[in-house]
C-alpha cells in the first residue's frame, strides 16, 4: 500500500450499496479511483469514465481483483455524444444506474485574472460545469426509467467563496453548486437526489507532488490542521449515495477540516497589547 492507497471507509463494510450501479467520472486517478474502490466495496458494481484509458483500465483491474465489478469507459466529459455512449454502456452491461460521482475536471495552472488566457478559461468551464450538465442530462432519465437514484457532483470550498489566481476553477465549481441545486429542485419529487461534495486540501496525486512544504502550507489553512485524504472524501460520496442520506438533496457538503466555518487564527491578540511569542511546547507550524 502506497501513501495514496485508502483505507476502505465506514460505509464499505456495511454493503451499503448491495445490488446498485454506480457511475463514476473522473476516475482514473486521486479522489475518483478512491471512491470508485469505495463504491465496488460498498457492493455497487462501478461504471468508470475519464480521458485517460490506461490509468482507467488499472482502477477497474483492481476493483475486478478485490472482488467487486467494475467497467471502464474511456470518456471525454465535454463531448455530448460520448457521455451518452457512457450512461447507456452502464444500462446495457447492468441494466440500470442508481448512483453518479461526476469527479471530472480541468483548467489551468494558477494566474491573475487578466494574465488568464480566454481558451484557458473556456476550459476550466467546460470541464467544470458543461461536464456536469452533461453527465446530469443522461444520468436523470436513466435513474428515472428505475425509480430514483442518487447523483453527486464534485466541487470544491473554492466554489463557495474566492481563491486569489484561481479565477476559471473557482467559477467552474461555483457553476456546479449552482447546477446541483436546480437539478435538486427539479427533480426533488421523482426520486432523484442531487448533492455537491466541497473538499478543502486533499492529498491526491497533485498534492503530493507539490512536496512537504506545499502539504504543509495546505494543512495549516485549515482548522484541523491537516490536509484530508482522499477516502475521507470517497466516504461521503458512498453515504450520499446510498439511502442512509434518503432525505438529503441540494446540500453542499464541506470536506475541508473545518475551512469554510471561518477562521481560527494560530494565536490571538488583545487590542492594544503586544501580541506574544509562540509557545514553541505547543506550536505546530
Amino acid at each position: 500500500m502506497t501513501a495514496l492507497d485508502p483505507p476502505a471507509p465506514v460505509l464499505a463494510g456495511k454493503l451499503a450499496l448491495a445490488g446498485k450501479v454506480a457511475l463514476v467520472a473522473g476516475a482514473s486517478r486521486g479522489i475518483g479511483a478512491a471512491t470508485a474502490h469505495a463504491l465496488a466495496r460498498a457492493g455497487a458494481a462501478v461504471v468508470l469514465a475519464a480521458r485517460d484509458a490506461a490509468a482507467l483500465s488499472d482502477v477497474a483491474d483492481r476493483i475486478q481483483q478485490a472482488g467487486g465489478k467494475a467497467l471502464a469507459v474511456p470518456t471525454d466529459v465535454t463531448d455530448p455524444a460520448a457521455v451518452a455512449r457512457l450512461v447507456a454502456r452502464a444500462v446495457d452491461t447492468y441494466g440500470r444506474l442508481d448512483a453518479a460521482f461526476n469527479n471530472a475536471t480541468d483548467g489551468p495552472p494558477p494566474a491573475r485574472l487578466a494574465e488568464l488566457e480566454p481558451e484557458e478559461f473556456d476550459l476550466a468551464i467546460a470541464s467544470n460545469i458543461r461536464g456536469t450538465f452533461l453527465g446530469m442530462r443522461h444520468q436523470i432519465p436513466a435513474m428515472l426509467r428505475t425509480g430514483g437514484g442518487s447523483i453527486v457532483n464534485m466541487a470544491s470550498v473554492a466554489g463557495m467563496q474566492g481563491f486569489a489566481n484561481l479565477a476559471g476553477y473557482v467559477t467552474g465549481k461555483a457553476g456546479i453548486i449552482a447546477l446541483t441545486k436546480v437539478a435538486a429542485l427539479d427533480y426533488a419529487d421523482q426520486g432523484v437526489r442531487v448533492n455537491v461534495v466541497a473538499p478543502g486540501p486533499i492529498l491526491t496525486h497533485h498534492l503530493h507532488a507539490a512536496g512537504e512544504q506545499a502539504q504543509r502550507q495546505a494543512g495549516q489553512a485549515t482548522p484541523m490542521r491537516r490536509v484530508g485524504r482522499a477516502d475521507e472524501v470517497a466516504a461521503a460520496v458512498v453515504w450520499l449515495c446510498s439511502d442512509a442520506s434518503s432525505y438529503i438533496t441540494g446540500v453542499t457538503l464541506p470536506i475541508d477540516g473545518g475551512q469554510s466555518a471561518g477562521v481560527k487564527p494560530q494565536r490571538m491578540y488583545r487590542a492594544g497589547e503586544p501580541m506574544a511569542a509562540p509557545d514553541r511546547s505547543t506550536s505546530t507550524s
